[in-house]
């Protein structure tokens, strides 16, 4: 699992040194455009997990055909080199408007890479919406501790 929030600096050829703790996770990574902002980087086991599990919805649905090719239109894989850089392609780099100031954010099961100023600016809206936010979240924790019978994703 990916947790905490780290500084860095990409540097000017594009390349990111991946947080030392996350290093040793994976030989291969692939990143993609993510959300709000952010590109999303998966240890390469998990995008294919993620993939497959896109694979079982209908491709009928406008929302699951535009999510697939989110994820996948966009993706590189990326291997980290030996003092654990990894090299951004530029069209993901200007897609994240991403400067010398990044924000690497552990997520669970991806990291998602930030803009220093979009990620500040995301945080201050989370602080502030943070109890509303709780508030709309229903794990079922009440009705089982089974995470089998309540996936996250």
């Amino acid at each position: 699992m990916f947790i905490g929030s780290f500084y860095h600096k990409l540097e000017a050829k594009g390349r990111l040194s991946l947080p030392k703790p996350f290093r040793a996770v994976s030989a291969q990574w692939v990143i993609t455009a993510g959300l709000d902002g952010s590109l999303f980087l998966f240890p390469q086991a998990i995008f294919t997990e993620q993939m497959e599990r896109l694979k079982l919805l209908s491709f009928n649905k406008q929302a699951h055909r535009d999510y697939s090719r989110l994820l996948s239109n966009q993706a590189s894989v990326v291997v980290p080199d030996q003092l654990g850089r990894i090299l951004i392609p530029d069209f993901l780099v200007q897609r994240a408007n991403l400067t010398r100031d990044v924000v690497i954010v552990g997520s669970s099961d991806r990291l998602e890479i930030f803009d220093q100023a979009t990620y500040n600016a995301l945080l201050d809206r989370l602080n502030q919406d943070a109890a509303s936010i709780a508030e709309n979240i229903d794990l079922g924790i009440a009705v089982s501790s089974s995470p089998e019978k309540h996936p996250l994703i």
